[in-house]
């Protein structure tokens, strides 16, 4: 049977389109935007948290890609529930650290392994992302404590055990607070109130460009959290989208720890 896959993730759209799947895609939501091009001619089944269902069973996918972070668990289960034939497999993504896009491209070989094209394009992306975080692996980086921040009115931080947080530990940039989240659940993302304790041990206060679009007009209420720490705006999707964004991820975040 020929797949008919439908994306609920951008990063994993992003690696379905760069491991030669893009034929394949049927589906996609509107934050799947990367790489532009390719991606404009899939209909859209609304955002990774209000999923439009009936429109995506209308597209009839035999393959559903979803992410535990990004995906709602009631989501996956309504498709489950769909009768019969018209059920897709569900193909459920999980990294939490920059390493894991190795067994991520490993877990899509699994499922589509056997479309043409799809080892030699996983072969030389598992390779490019071993390249790359090779060189991080030998960059000697000053640490830093850092607060990276997704969203504010509340403020939202990351654990240290998301993806983004272990991206910047890459390069010797622990996430404060020092907490992990859990497997999945609000606690990956913890709120902050301001009065924290160790606020005050901030040497970075990061804004990410995604999911909340930080901007200069923020920068005097992140600096206010954190007087003494350096301020700045960080490329979001860079930091925190996997897959082939990861060799492009790695790159910019050395060069911002050298700087």
């Amino acid at each position: 049977m020929t797949p008919r896959i439908a994306s609920l993730v951008p990063s994993l759209t992003e690696l379905a389109v760069a491991l030669g799947l893009l034929p394949h895609l049927v589906a996609r939501t509107g934050f799947c935007i990367h790489p532009a091009d390719a991606v404009a001619r899939i209909p859209k089944v609304g955002g990774t948290k209000d999923v439009n269902l009936g429109k995506l069973r209308h597209l009839a996918p035999t393959h559903v890609l979803v992410n535990v972070d990004e995906n709602r668990l009631d989501t996956v289960q309504a498709m489950l529930d769909w009768p019969g034939a018209e059920r897709p497999e569900i193909v459920v993504t999980h990294p939490c650290g920059p390493d894991d896009n190795l067994a991520l491209i490993d877990q899509m070989l699994a499922v589509f392994g056997r479309l043409d094209g799809m080892a030699d394009n996983a072969a030389r992306l598992h390779a490019a992302i071993e390249r790359e975080l090779a060189l991080t692996r030998a960059q000697r980086a000053t640490p830093q404590d850092v607060l990276y921040l997704i969203w504010r009115e509340p403020w939202m931080t990351v654990a240290r055990d998301t993806y983004i947080s272990r991206m910047l530990a890459a390069v010797h940039w622990h996430t404060l607070p020092a907490q992990d989240g859990g497997p999945h659940g609000a606690a990956r993302y913890p709120q902050l109130y301001g009065g924290e304790a160790w606020l005050d041990e901030v040497d970075q206060v990061l804004l990410s460009s995604e999911p909340y679009a930080f901007n200069e007009h923020h920068l005097g209420a992140a600096q206010a959290l954190c007087p003494q720490a350096q301020v700045r705006i960080v490329d979001g999707e860079l930091i925190s989208w996997y897959g082939p964004r990861a060799i492009s991820g790695l790159r910019y975040l050395r060069e911002l720890a050298a700087g």
